[in-house]
């Protein structure tokens, strides 16, 4: 997590590629040498594979400038964050992201001069990307960051979810994608898959290495499935075989892809044809006949979709074709070119454990499905009849019979399923589970559109069935529920299947369907979201024949986790944002002659005052909506981008809240302590204790040296020079935590001076004791009272008025000292916090060598070294220049905190908080140059001064 460390890398992965093909050529010289023969020519590629910032780091290596062209054509990431980093926290890492996209970007436009003309096609014309991710279970990289969009074109790269991934159907967390054997076995299979067996090199066609990744890769989903959930975008989808085209003169022609032909299977039986009179079709056993559907007389009254589920094989189980007539025998079928085989246009499945039989051929329980097949109006067009031909049961001499087969079809109305679940309707099911109800002879699929993305607001799901055709068997209504019914409807029920389809996400397959968590690996409502991402559309695959009642309930706390892990980058935006809004509030009241707040005041002021909260919170909000005309970005949703940024606001306001209450905890027992402590010394110290005289003596001669001297006399320029010298030769990270010391020190003792002022004025005004040693010495003590706010809570003999021109005592003065500095090192704390992963993997590779800080982090954490030292004392929030031809120019720093705190809310809302720190050293490099020119003036009036009083 650390921009340098990923510029190292890129170097050495361009030097292991250069070697490797080297060496590739060294070998092959040798065997020239040697007269051993040799076949193919040398490679002059490599396919690079890269697992997390690997991935990142491979796609950097591609645009390097050092790499030999052609060097690399194929890259495949798993779980690597493509758009920007998972915690883009470090501005140089956030630089490097930047820089590498661009570069991709621009890789692939065609290379023209400044007056248009050409000069070259697209540099990275010839290189694939292919980005894997982890789904819901990698916490670390989302989806979201895996994609390619507006980086990588379709033509040359798409992202693919684990759990769409054909043979996988799983999600994994961030490690386990590198050893889960489902995804080890695919990928390997797929990278064999790219070398053309006649030359032993990779395809040099880049929409071939591309077809390749597709077939091996995606799901096969056809589009049906895709008009069915009403998607705008259909990322995971893919031209299967056996679809429709036109030829030349526009008419529809059907291409037909038989199964392969080493499958064969007993054609003696299919004689035996079945004439299905209903809209369902099951298929209980392999009987080895065909059923007949007529399409137009199943398929009328708006029942013009046709789906099918089964645990059968395709192709050697079972075959499903298109009939423009009946046919008369199956010899007919294979010299008939009218007739379409559709079988390759099922889709594959996973599917739950196979059933439990007591004995062998006893069926106790339905099959679930492994396979889907859908066919819409516009592929049974021109057709009559649609069979379905199950291959007789395999019989094997010594073993038992396979398990129970299984495959149900059905004509029927999409529109008859559709359920539309509300926004009010999931947060309804927060409080109370909500029910629905599906009836005998409902569609075998049933589409629920979930207003809100289950990536938000994952949703509990639970399926039951309450009736089988349990009335027909002579048993009484009320008995539907009890143990023998409930094993009835397992014996004719196949387990519901549940399809969740996410515009970003992709594909997620629930099977066995019983009670589950139902969430996709989606982030909605972002700046750069379109306006359908916030939805998600699951489709339930249930049994016609069985009536269920399904559950619906949304979990807060797993909502709140969720919520919590894909908004982070935007929370801790806000977080800055919420400082700055905070010391701007300080400094107002303070140019207003008014007593500066505490942090926790100024957050309440600005969350909970209407005037406050619409300029600080929501204002922000509309002006990313204008930003988005302006750049001619995709416009979010209303609704739920502004719920959202206000709940994340919400968020951010209660963690830097939480961080001033601990902060002020701890600085309020170190005073109290560093006091009680003190006073017992003095005591001690009176008493005669002959070692803490002698080491008093000791510690006065060492202060009183020379250098310890000038030391203590310019603690702001030893702060300074040493934060900068770390900050710019080891980290920067202990730059900022040199000036976090600063500011405790600072706050500590402004904290001690207020507690001692106050209780010498609380020991006057009650007239009991003479000094604060002879509190501890005696019997009574005095009592502190604290209320988390730090406000002055003993009377000062000075505080006759609470209006601002009443002049301040000096425990006032150190309080007001001690908010203003408590603000900037809360501000001054978060900005060290966003170089900890960086400074952790700094410390990773101590013993690998140290290379300097990146110039672009220095310089930021500098301006801010220098943000903290110029803005010591409340007196410095507001600037006094005069300008030739202007009386007095006063430059008010509360101005540029709300600016500042604009730029880290639009960072917030952009996920990339980064930027803020950007704000952080533009406030830093202000507050400089407005010092050193009040300095500069101040001096010179000084020295006018003095020349006129000596004339």
């Amino acid at each position: 997590m650390d921009g340098a460390i990923l510029e190292e890398h890129t170097e050495y992965v361009v030097y292991a590629i250069h070697k490797i093909l080297d060496q590739y050529k060294v070998s092959y010289d040798a065997r020239i040498r040697e007269g051993t023969p040799v076949s193919g020519s040398l490679p002059n590629s490599v396919i690079l594979v890269g697992h997390s910032m690997g991935g990142v780091v491979a796609r950097a290596a591609v645009i390097h400038p050092r790499l030999r062209k052609s060097a690399v054509e194929t890259v495949l990431t798993m779980a690597s964050p493509h758009k920007s980093p998972p915690v883009p926290l470090q501005p140089s890492l956030g630089h490097y992201f930047a820089r590498v996209n661009s570069e991709w970007r621009e890789g692939y436009k065609v290379q023209r001069t400044n007056t248009g003309r050409y000069v070259s096609g697209p540099a990275l014309s010839h290189v694939v990307v292919v980005s894997i991710s982890g789904a819901y279970n990698d916490y670390q990289v989302r989806s979201q960051l895996a994609l390619l969009d507006n980086i990588v074109p379709p033509t040359h790269g798409f992202m693919i979810s684990s759990t769409a991934m054909k043979n996988v159907w799983l999600s994994m967390e961030h490690q386990a994608i590198l050893w889960c054997n489902q995804m080890v076995v695919q990928v390997s299979h797929t990278l064999l898959s790219l070398i053309d067996s006649r030359t032993g090199q990779p395809f040099p066609d880049t929409q071939k290495r591309l077809a390749v990744f597709a077939r091996m890769l995606r799901s096969g989903i056809s589009d049906n499935f895709n008009r069915m959930m009403q998607l705008p975008s259909s990322k995971q989808s893919m031209h299967v075989p056996g679809q429709n085209t036109q030829d030349a003169t526009g008419s529809l022609v059907h291409r037909s892809v038989s199964c392969p032909a080493n499958i064969h299977w007993n054609e003696e039986g299919l004689d035996r044809d079945l004439y299905i009179q209903t809209n369902v079709v099951t298929v209980l056993a392999m009987d080895g006949r065909r059923r007949w559907l007529d399409i137009q007389k199943l398929g009328s009254n708006g029942k013009n979709h046709f789906v099918f589920v089964t645990n059968l094989e395709p192709c050697s189980g079972i075959r499903i074709h298109l009939w423009p007539e009946k046919g008369k025998s199956s010899p007919d079928l294979p010299l008939n070119d009218r007739v379409v085989e559709v079988t390759s246009m099922m889709m594959r499945i996973p599917s739950g454990p196979a059933p439990r039989q007591l004995e062998p051929g006893s069926q106790t329980e339905q099959a679930p499905p492994s396979a889907v097949f859908w066919l819409g109006p516009e592929d049974m067009r021109d057709f009559k009849f649609l069979t379905i031909s199950v291959a007789p049961r395999p019989s094997v001499s010594g073993r038992p019979p396979p398990a129970v087969s299984m495959a149900v079809g059905q004509f029927f109305n999409p529109d008859e399923g559709k359920k539309d679940l509300s926004a009010w309707f999931m947060l309804q099911s927060i409080y109370s589970q909500k029910e629905l109800l599906l009836e005998e002879a409902h569609p075998l699929a049933v589409k629920l559109s979930f207003a809100v993305s289950l990536g938000l607001l994952p949703v509990t799901l639970s399926m039951k069935a309450v009736s089988c055709g349990i009335k027909n068997t002579g048993l009484p209504e009320e008995e539907a529920g009890d143990p023998e019914s409930t094993n009835l409807c397992k014996l004719r029920c196949f387990p519901p299947v549940a399809l969740a389809w996410d515009d970003t996400a992709g594909l997620s397959i629930y099977p066995n369907l019983n009670t589950k968590t139902i969430f996709v690996d989606s982030t909605p409502a972002l700046w750069s979201s379109t306006q359908h991402s916030e939805k998600t559309v699951v489709l339930l695959l249930v049994d016609p024949h069985c009536s269920y009642k399904s559950s619906i309930s949304t979990s807060v706390s797993a909502a709140a986790s969720r919520l919590l892990l894909q908004y982070c980058p935007k929370i801790v935006g806000f977080s800055i944002a919420v400082i700055f809004f905070a010391l701007m509030r300080q400094a107002c009241l303070w140019d207003a002659g008014l007593r500066i707040p505490t942090m926790l005041t100024a957050l309440q002021s600005n969350l909970t005052l209407l005037s406050h909260l619409f300029p600080l919170a929501i204002l922000p909000i509309f002006l990313s909506f204008f930003l988005s005309v302006l750049l001619s970005r995709p416009f979010p949703p209303f609704a739920s981008f502004i719920g959202i940024s206000l709940i994340c606001y919400i968020f951010a306001n209660g963690f830097v809240a939480i961080l001033a209450l601990i902060s002020h905890l701890v600085f309020f027992v170190a005073a109290v302590t560093h006091i009680f402590i003190k006073t017992r010394w003095q005591m001690w110290e009176q008493n005669g204790f002959i070692f803490l005289r002698w080491f008093v003596n000791l510690s006065s001669s060492f202060f009183s040296l020379k250098g310890v001297r000038v030391l203590r006399a310019n603690p702001v320029l030893v702060t300074v020079l040493a934060a900068m010298i770390f900050a710019c030769l080891v980290h920067p990270a202990f730059g900022l935590l040199i000036l976090l010391c600063s500011h405790f020190f600072f706050c500590h003792n402004a904290l001690c001076s207020f507690l001692m002022a106050s209780c010498r004025n609380h020991e006057q005004n009650n007239g009991t004791l003479d000094s604060l040693s002879q509190v501890h010495n005696g019997s009574e003590r005095p009592r502190f009272k604290f209320d988390g706010s730090f406000d002055r809570t003993f009377p000062s003999e000075n505080d006759s008025s609470n209006s601002p021109d009443s002049s301040k005592s000096f425990s006032d003065t150190q309080l007001d000292a001690f908010h203003h500095r408590h603000g900037l090192l809360l501000l001054h704390f978060v900005a060290t916090m966003m170089f900890a992963p960086s400074m952790v993997a700094w410390f990773q590779r101590l013993a690998m060598g140290k290379s300097l800080p990146r110039l672009l982090d220095s310089t930021l954490c500098i301006c801010v070294i220098l943000h903290g030292i110029c803005n010591t004392k409340p007196e410095f929030n507001s600037f006094f220049l005069p300008i030739r031809g202007v009386p007095i120019l006063k430059v008010r720093l509360y101005f540029l905190y709300l600016i500042a705190g604009y730029c880290s809310y639009f960072a917030g809302l952009a996920m990339a908080p980064y930027i803020a720190f950007y704000a952080m050293a533009a406030i830093g490099a202000i507050s400089f140059t407005l010092r050193m020119l009040q300095r500069r003036n101040r001096d010179t009036k000084q020295v006018t001064y003095g020349s006129r009083k000596r004339h």
